[in-house]
């Protein structure tokens, strides 16, 4: 086998692998600064939709980790670069934050609930039984249905919280369609990510706290895979599954001097 090119662009999960609970990762400081200064291009990736990348932009400053705007990648802008690659100026009904709202007003697109293009199912704290009635009302008269990213639940100080992947699993079982997720582990979000910063998979690599997004993402993507273990994924949940990162490493702190 051919040996693979050396790094020359990064890509990052965000949770569990920079922060943990709002609180910085030891060592998550020092390789972004050290990114930053060896100009490689870099995202920091989240499945999670609710913000827009300025929002998340200012919540990682304030916890001092200094990521640009520019290098903020969510399943909600990789949305909407799909919808504008194979629906441009279309008509969608969203069940989401401002993440999403905003990043398909960036692209053109109509928000509404009068015969849309598409349902666009994102991340909320509030879903309503209002808005997954109207959304399955909607798929049922033809809209087409997708979702920003697989996640069943997700973290919060007091547990798990029901996410994306969980509700959509509601509205295909009362509509009996499935929605095209966007967000990891499709390799879409990381070849969309790539071509933001003119990288390439080949001499790329995908950092991640889980196997099942992270992990495979890169992994399909056609990236070098780290695996940290600072977040959902143990050494022993490892051996569960039929693929293994490229790498496995402590912490995001382990990976400074690879940069």
């Amino acid at each position: 086998m051919a040996e693979r090119k050396p790094i020359e662009s990064w890509l990052t999960d965000m949770d569990g692998v920079l922060m943990h609970e709002g609180v910085p990762i030891p060592g998550a400081d020092a390789f972004i600064k050290k990114l930053r200064e060896s100009g490689k291009p870099f995202l920091v990736l989240t499945n999670n939709s609710i913000y827009t990348a300025r929002d998340l932009h200012a919540r990682l400053t304030r916890i001092g980790l200094e990521v640009p705007e520019e290098n903020i990648w969510t399943s909600a802008l990789a949305t909407a670069q799909f919808l504008h690659d194979q629906a441009p100026g279309g008509t969608a009904y969203v069940i989401g934050e401002a993440g999403l709202t905003t990043a398909l007003h960036d692209i053109g697109y109509i928000l509404t609930d009068h015969e849309p293009d598409f349902v666009i199912l994102g991340e909320t704290r509030t879903y309503s039984f209002e808005a997954m009635t109207k959304a399955v009302r909607l798929i049922n008269a033809g809209a087409r249905f997708i979702a920003t990213n697989p996640d069943e639940t997700g973290p919060s100080a007091e547990g798990a919280l029901p996410a994306t992947g969980a509700v959509a699993a509601l509205i295909t079982k009362a509509t009996g369609k499935d929605p095209y997720f966007v967000g990891k582990p499709n390799p879409l979000m990381m070849r969309t990510g790539l071509n933001a910063i003119g990288a390439h998979s080949e001499s790329s690599a995908m950092i991640g706290d889980r196997m099942d997004t992270d992990v495979l993402a890169g992994l399909e993507a056609g990236m070098e895979t780290f695996l940290v273990l600072t977040g959902l994924t143990g050494r022993g949940d490892i051996d569960r599954y039929p693929y293994r990162p490229t790498t496995v490493v402590d912490s995001i702190a382990d990976l400074v001097d690879r940069i």
